[in-house]
């Protein structure tokens, strides 16, 4: 549908795309068939974050945040002040009792924090000389307070003053954090998260408490997500996927998720041994409470949460590893990559057995906390009951650098952000030309008829 309009692009590794994968020109479950180029960052553009119905933000590698107008593409506000790249972005509601505002917190690799205004462009405040970068940013509505995690965990008022910290004990520093009941937070660091309790005190001082310890995961944790009040989810490097229990912390299932390539029996002699890292690597974890969907690699993987299973999946449903992902319904979904692609996919029933897996592809899934080493014996995807496959119904091609991310306005458009240092908005050309003609005629009707 659309072919590489803004560059050159750049084969991402030795693998070519392959041809099982590729989709013609008619994309009927495809209405993005318009798009928009947006212009304004010279350098990778990581993050975006939306601000309300019709705005968002872009920040990256070159320290600016820029504000955008999803429906013109008009680019509203230029906020300044960093001196190096964004490493995190998030939302910040401020209610001064009658109205609500929403205000945006950015951390960057220059040590400091800043709080900004989108609609005048204004930095409200700022932090700096922090002992470490912070990675990642969490705002807790219930307590009036958001955290920030890296080198240490702080805790911070609404009016950006430092209510606790701790140190943390990992070298690589705290990379996610979700919000927890009953007051506490989860943060992931290397290969254990740590679960804190938030507790006030008569005086209204804040402290926090470390009370466990969750170290169930064997390599470094990429992803952590709330599924729900209940529920939470955590990804690692090594392709597990554990569901734990929000308020005991105790595993409710665990996944391992690994594969080989097939290997003729002329080739078995010769195959290597454990599969690359990367190809097994949860990069991404999203989820609609129902299903949670697993960016592995370059493959992905639909996991019930009812049933605990894994019900679809894509081995390589890219060229490159996954970055990013979203669940549109339970039968839709959306991936974007390293190799500059943005996919649409559709969960279907198999006509045929699923492709080849090696023993140990869905690897061992248990109920309550167990010893990951001693599970059922390892299933091939053709002996899971019920499996899926994941079937390409859109190539969304205009990129041409590693899509970071994206960030969906329902009917009103898709902004995505890439290393080839662009945003483009994506929308429903059937919808936008339905709307043009609205305002022709409402233009004629005002200037009398032609």
């Amino acid at each position: 549908m659309f072919r590489w309009i803004l560059g050159g692009r750049e084969a991402q590794g030795s693998v070519e795309k392959s041809p099982v994968l590729c989709i013609g020109e008619e994309q009927p479950k495809n209405w993005f068939t318009e798009l928009q180029v947006l212009k304004g960052h010279f350098d990778i553009v990581r993050f975006l974050v939306q601000i309300d119905d019709f705005r968002c933000a872009s920040a990256g590698d070159d320290g600016l945040i820029l504000v955008w107008n999803i429906e013109t593409g008009e680019r509203l506000q230029e906020l300044r002040g960093h001196s190096q790249q964004i490493t995190a972005i998030t939302t910040f509601t401020c209610n001064n009792g009658v109205l609500s505002h929403m205000l945006l917190i950015t951390a960057s690799s220059d040590k400091s924090l800043s709080l900004w205004d989108p609609d005048t462009g204004n930095r409200v405040q700022t932090i700096s000389d922090l002992q470490s970068s912070v990675k990642c940013l969490l705002v807790l509505e219930r307590l009036c307070v958001w955290v920030s995690g890296g080198g240490e965990l702080c805790v911070w008022s609404r009016d950006f003053q430092l209510q606790c910290q701790r140190q943390n004990h990992s070298d690589t520093g705290v990379i996610a954090l979700i919000e927890l009941p009953k007051n506490c937070i989860a943060a992931a660091m290397d290969k254990e998260i740590m679960i804190y309790r938030l507790t006030v005190s008569t005086d209204s001082s804040l402290s926090m408490s470390e009370i466990r310890c969750l170290s169930d995961h064997q390599d470094q944790i990429r992803a952590l997500i709330n599924i729900n009040d209940g529920l939470f989810a955590s990804g690692s490097h090594a392709g597990e996927l554990i569901l734990w229990d929000a308020v005991d912390w105790n595993i409710l299932a665990y996944e391992h998720i690994l594969w080989e390539e097939s290997q003729s029996p002329a080739q078995a002699e010769i195959r290597m041994g454990a599969p690359k890292p990367s190809e097994m690597s949860i990069q991404h974890l999203t989820t609609n409470g129902k299903l949670i969907l697993a960016a592995v690699g370059s493959g992905l993987y639909v996991y019930s949460i009812l049933t605990k299973t894994v019900v679809a999946y894509r081995k390589v449903a890219h060229d490159s590893n996954v970055l990013h992902t979203m669940l549109l319904s339970d039968s839709e979904l959306m991936s974007c990559s390293e190799d500059g692609s943005v996919r649409m996919w559709e969960i279907q029933d198999l006509p045929l057995p699923a492709e080849p897996a090696s023993p140990g592809f869905f690897g061992m899934w248990t109920f309550g906390r167990s010893n990951k080493q001693s599970g059922p014996s390892s299933k091939k995807a053709a002996e899971v009951p019920h499996i899926r496959t994941l079937e390409l119904t859109g190539d969304l091609i205009g990129h041409s650098g590693a899509v970071q991310m994206f960030v969906s306005f329902k009917e009103n458009g898709l902004v995505t952000c890439s290393a080839d240092h662009l945003l483009i908005l994506w929308k429903n050309g059937e919808r936008q030309s339905h709307l043009r003609s609205l305002a022709l005629f409402q233009k004629l009707e005002e200037n009398g008829g032609l």
